[in-house]
């Protein structure tokens, strides 16, 4: 090999991802350039030289890299970490430095033309389809087989990657994929089932080498979230040399003749297939930390000897460890602090510690590999002692979040706005059915909505009565339902037909495993309905099952009862729980339009159908004190006071108004619940001053969680819960059981 001391190399990328090859380059004693859009890039600062420019604009770095190289020599170019090898072969091409043609870093950095490469060379890959709109999308389906995949032909780091489980997600997989799609066109591809290894190769003189294979640890669908991978990979051996078969036939295939290639190959039931080649080193700490770390070979030394014209040497491995680099996750929130980072870089084992959150950011759930707090590198003898370091490092480092603070009412209220479309939901400031978008199908109720709109102006006719001459307390709002602890006595109400009434935002999949998981998180339980189709009910008993069958599923009062006991049973055989039906859903439009007949039911009927599990029975739609003491006298579990929040009949009275006297029948005897036009923590008050246990919320919840998923929940239950607090404080209410209706003024009768 030459000497390079001296040479000039012109790395593309300045980030925290391509400051190892920067470095390694400066103990080679090249000249370095480097070229990035962040005036204050890191890379700039230990840089020879700066290229202000973009990475991604080809024509400008080509032209800045000839006015540089007008006055100095460049002997070479390269990137690592970043999708810029579109723009380091076109900088080869123009200064007729080594690289690979422009035309196949493009066929490596393309999704979409990356496939068509593969297929046309005969490689094995998942079947796919080019989309540009969600017409695009629909049409794909005659060729292709759920689950699928959707994401930008143009990114990179996971973003704008979603998981497609039905028909039904399109929509909301389109909309979340074009957000992060520079050019607007999109793949979607068949989903390959099985482990994913991230492969590290170097093409030179003819032969690839193949160099360092972890195992990635994928989560959080249908998101494709890495927290975090192994090096080396545990799959055997014979799996591991099909590995670096495909891989090497997939570089070759794409041009990748000269200089590195990263590849996302999956071990699938059909055999190892090619998820992604790229045509630079890998990021993700991989190349320039865990591959060194476990093997002592320098892949970047070798890399940017490639790009000199140089032959790598010292590629064997010198030393076998085991290297893991695990993500960093703080909750979602406001980041008051960080600490414990210096304690943790003093753990033996830890190698890295980089933080990349500061205080005062805005943490928000991750939806790509680019959404996390930091990352630790580790190295260890073997993989169980890497890991109990990592162990180690979790109970060390402390994300102070102010939770409160991830999303605002605002941001919540807009987002939604946007999802639900002019047609479905405008998201009143006043959510009473007095100005609504829409009717059934929508967000609205039937008719002029004044069964909904009473159920804010019952509510309304109450004011809340302070006393202040006490003792002072402290409230407390937990509570049981049914020997299940609750932090806060707020629930969500059953809702479904996401498609249908809610424009398709989401699945309803989606909905129920976010409600779920939401309201479990914050120590609560979701109600989940069966839906007016017949076979929707699996997927609210999938996403219960996910949350351990923490939650309820509401079933419609379908005349066929064999429909109701499957139900129950499987409900039974998936932990859920507890069980109820809507008996006020037998006039429900939906039902109506799929012609499924619900009917009403005598009590001994109703008895023989709770008979039928050992769950829990409750039952929901009581707005009267007869079905109360009916109810009791049947020995259900739990009444709901509803009127299903104006979308059975209209003229009903609003849930306030009879309440009071449902409360007077129940005595105590079971839990009361209602709902309805609760809009506050101060409504949930006073539904609790009227006679209730705890209270069930629809629409604030489905706008919650429309316009900000987890965090929007998060910010919901605070705030009713802290308003609840409010007004317990006020009155001299310490717990639940200390608010009475003597708190509560009524505006009309005193």
């Amino acid at each position: 090999m030459k000497s390079v001391e001296g040479k000039t190399i012109l790395i593309i990328g300045g980030g925290l991802l391509q400051v190892p090859i920067i470095q390694t380059a400066k103990t080679m004693r090249l000249h370095t350039v480097v070229a990035d859009m962040n005036p204050s890039s890191i890379g700039f600062q230990i840089a020879d030289e700066a290229i202000l420019m973009s990475t991604k604009d080809v024509e400008g770095m080509v032209r800045e890299s000839k006015k540089f190289a007008q006055n100095s020599s460049i002997h070479g170019v390269i990137t690592a970490g970043t999708d810029a090898s579109m723009t380091v072969a076109a900088v080869a091409s123009a200064l007729q430095l080594p690289g690979i043609r422009f035309v196949d870093a493009e066929a490596a950095s393309n999704k979409v033309k990356m496939r068509q490469r593969l297929k046309e060379f005969g490689m094995p890959i998942p079947r796919f389809a080019a989309v540009w709109s969600l017409q695009d999308a629909k049409d794909a389906l005659d060729s292709l087989t759920f689950p699928l995949v959707m994401k930008p032909a143009d990114n990179m780091g996971a973003r704008g990657v979603i998981k497609v489980t039905n028909k039904d997600d399109l929509p909301t997989a389109f909309r979340h994929a074009k957000r992060f799609c520079p050019t607007g066109e999109l793949i979607l591809e068949e989903y390959m089932e099985g482990p994913e290894l991230s492969v590290d190769a170097l093409a030179f003189q003819g032969q690839i080498r193949m160099t360092g294979i972890a195992d990635r640890i994928i989560e959080r669908e249908p998101y494709f979230i890495e927290v975090g991978h192994n090096m080396p990979s545990a799959m055997s051996k014979e799996i591991l040399n099909e590995v670096e078969r495909v891989m090497a036939g997939g570089m070759r295939a794409l041009g990748i003749h000269l200089g590195a290639g990263k590849g996302d190959i999956k071990v699938t039931k059909d055999g190892v297939k090619i998820g992604e080649i790229a045509a630079r080193l890998s990021g993700g700490f991989m190349s320039a930390f865990t591959y060194p770390l476990s093997s002592g070979v320098n892949l970047n030394r070798a890399a940017l000897l490639i790009s000199l014209g140089e032959t790598p040497d010292n590629l064997d491995p010198v030393f076998s460890r085991v290297s893991i680099e695990r993500s960093l996750l703080s909750k979602p929130g406001k980041l008051v602090s960080i600490g414990g980072v210096e304690e943790t870089k003093k753990i033996d084992g830890v190698s890295e510690v980089f933080i990349q959150s500061k205080s005062g950011d805005i943490i928000k759930e991750p939806t790509n590999n680019i959404d996390k707090s930091g990352h630790v590198i580790i190295v260890a003898d073997n993989l169980k002692d890497a890991e109990l370091v990592f162990e180690k490092v979790k109970d060390t480092i402390r994300f102070e979040v102010d939770e409160q603070f991830s999303i605002t009412e605002k941001e919540i209220g807009d987002q939604a706005r946007i999802r639900f479309g002019k047609d479905i939901c405008w998201v009143c400031k006043q959510c009473d059915g007095s100005n609504c978008a829409s009717g059934i199908p929508g967000m609205g109720g039937v008719g002029r909505m004044e069964t909904f709109h009473d159920n804010s102006v019952a509510l309304s006719e109450y004011s809340i009565l302070p006393g202040y001459i006490r003792d002072h307390v402290i409230p407390e709002i937990q509570t049981k339902f049914l020997g299940f602890d609750l932090k806060t006595p707020i629930m969500a109400a059953p809702m479904t037909g996401v498609g249908t009434n809610m424009n398709f935002v989401m699945t309803d999949a989606d909905y129920a495993n976010l409600v779920v998981r939401s309201f479990v998180q914050n120590g609560s339980l979701a109600w989940l309905g069966d839906g007016a189709s017949p076979e929707k009910y699996k997927i609210m008993l999938e996403a219960l099952k996910k949350s351990s069958g923490k939650g309820i599923l509401i079933c419609k009062p379908r005349e066929d009862e064999s429909m109701l006991v499957d139900r129950f049973s499987e409900a039974e055989a998936d932990g859920v729980f507890a069980l109820g039906m809507d008996i006020d859903a037998v006039n429900f439009k939906t039902m109506v339009q799929k012609n499924l007949s619900s009917i009403t039911r005598p009590l001994d009927r109703l008895v023989r159908l709770k008979e039928k599990t050992k769950l829990p029975f409750i039952l929901k739609g009581i707005m009267n004190p007869e079905d109360a003491k009916l109810a009791i006298e049947g020995g259900f579990s739990a009444i709901v006071v509803s009127n299903h929040g104006g979308r059975v009949l209209d003229g009903m009275p609003g849930t306030a108004r009879v309440l009071p006297k449902i409360a007077e029948v129940v005595n105590g005897k079971i839990p009361l619940l209602v709902d309805g036009g609760i809009r506050s923590g101060m409504d949930v008050f006073k539904m609790l001053a009227l006679g209730a246990d705890a209270v069930l919320l629809g629409r604030p919840v489905a706008i919650s969680l429309v316009g900000g998923e987890d965090a929007g929940i998060r910010f919901l239950l605070q705030k009713y819960s802290e308003e609840l607090k409010q007004s317990m404080s006020v009155t001299g209410a310490k717990t639940l059981v200390d608010i009475k209706r003597s708190m509560l003024l009524h505006k009309l009768h005193g």
